[in-house]
């Protein structure tokens, strides 16, 4: 079977990411843009994760047979530390991850306009009643599950075809859940697009945050892709072999 080139695939990850961003984030502002001066309730939190969900599953479809769409860095170091996709690839997706999330975020202020900053523009991020540890616990439990499901919509056993619908329904239950807490980022690069966009159009950037994110985030991925793993070794088969998950549907927050 032919294959997408590197190129592509960089490409294809760096239009999915924005789409995630551009959708999913903008749907924070634009609710509330929306409301004005209406209180944001758990029926707004349902829409905007919601609009989350529908791009990870329309992303999937769009691009998955393309590039894998994992859309999050996370994810993507994840595969690699299981051997599911080869290192070499890594740079390059992360880096096109986080600037499909410059370009959504951007994208968003261009269709909301200067005040889709005024309300924050979707910037992930804890207030002073939610300690560091514990939005460290609630990025690394959120991104796990993610992860999980992940891996377990991607393995050659599971339900053809479904995938994205799993991921997706995964996506939008867990930010109804984590996002109380942190806004559920559960994926770096919409942590950081956002944040780069907001300081460079003078919005409030809590920068002493970002690494409890990058780093809760990163380690709640990776330690779910060896769970899996583990769960998932059968007799006579390796634990883990090197597959191209870049060539599979793999979208993920």
């Amino acid at each position: 079977m032919e294959e997408n080139t590197y190129s592509q695939k960089l490409l294809a990850e760096m239009l999915g990411t924005a789409m995630l961003v551009f959708i999913g984030v903008g749907s924070v502002p634009a609710t509330l843009i929306v409301n004005g001066k209406a209180p944001f309730t758990f029926a707004d939190l349902g829409m905007i994760s919601l609009a989350f969900a529908t791009v990870v599953i329309a992303m999937i479809y769009a691009i998955g047979h393309i590039s894998g769409c994992q859309i999050n860095p996370a994810i993507t170091l994840a595969l690699a530390t299981t051997r599911k996709m080869p290192w070499r690839d890594v740079p390059g997706y992360i880096a096109a991850q986080v600037v499909g999330a410059v370009l959504g975020a951007l994208a968003i202020i261009g269709v909301l306009g200067h005040q889709a900053v005024t309300v924050g523009l979707g910037i992930a991020s804890y207030g002073p009643q939610v300690s560091a540890g514990q939005a460290f616990f609630a990025e690394a439990v959120g991104t796990a599950i993610l992860a999980f499901v992940v891996f377990g919509a991607i393995d050659r056993r599971s339900a053809g075809g479904f995938a994205g619908l799993a991921i997706g329904l995964a996506v939008f239950a867990i930010i109804m859940v984590v996002a109380p807490a942190t806004s559920a980022s559960i994926n770096p690069a919409r942590t950081i697009g956002p944040m780069l966009i907001g300081q460079v159009f003078n919005g409030t950037v809590h920068w002493n945050q970002l690494p409890v994110y990058l780093i809760a985030e990163v380690l709640g991925a990776v330690a779910a892709g060896f769970l899996y793993v583990a769960l998932n070794a059968r007799r006579g088969t390796a634990t883990a072999t090197t597959t191209d998950a870049t060539a599979e549907p793999v979208a993920a927050a």
